[in-house]
């Protein structure tokens, strides 16, 4: 009798070792996804803030720069296009086409040294720099997470708890090949 209780309270003992560390990891892999979650949420909030900034940066250039509508046009549609994207991809490419149409705008700016002058532009055009820097704050601190996240769903044996319980790897928010610059702003 003592035999089979010792057996049984082995196996009891294996059993409860095994669910802890199936707990443990799977406690793992939900913090790290509510992190990367987290962190694209910052992503978020910072290009908000940035497409908040362009209407008032375009119609302070629209003011000086009438004719040169097919630029304002371009930022005007790449700001919408980011305000709708709804995922990672879209986030990360309608970002890109943003950055490069405010180059295009900065561009012009340049042609016009009244509108440098003008106090509202100097303020936004401050500001547009820090913000920059800001999505490339949260883009880093998300890219990171994002590679905690990936590794652990890759490692044995967390990758097969990952596979059962339907943790997916995360895509990173990339800039495209010309877009790693924040837009310089001459005066």
């Amino acid at each position: 009798m003592k035999k089979t209780t010792m057996i049984i309270l082995g196996l009891i003992a294996v059993i409860v070792i095994i669910g802890a560390m199936v707990g443990g990891s799977y406690n793992s892999l939900v913090s790290k996804e509510e992190k990367v979650e987290k962190e694209f949420s910052n992503i978020d909030i910072q290009l908000e803030r940035r497409a908040e900034l362009i209407p008032n940066l375009v119609n302070t250039v629209k003011g000086y720069a009438k004719h040169e509508t097919e630029v304002i046009e371009r930022v005007t549609t790449a700001r919408e296009n980011l305000l709708k994207a709804n995922n990672t991809e879209e986030k990360s490419d309608a970002n890109n086409e943003l950055t490069s149409a405010l180059n295009a705008l900065m561009v012009i700016v340049e042609k016009y040294p009244d509108l440098k002058a003008n106090h509202n532009f100097i303020q936004l055009s401050d500001e547009l720099p820090r913000t920059e820097n800001r999505i490339a704050t949260s883009r880093r601190d998300y890219n990171e997470a994002v590679t905690s996240y990936n590794t652990a769903v890759k490692k044995f044996p967390t990758n097969i708890l990952a596979s059962i319980f339907g943790f997916e790897k995360k895509a990173y928010f990339e800039v495209s090949e010309g877009n790693e610059k924040v837009p310089e702003v001459n005066f």
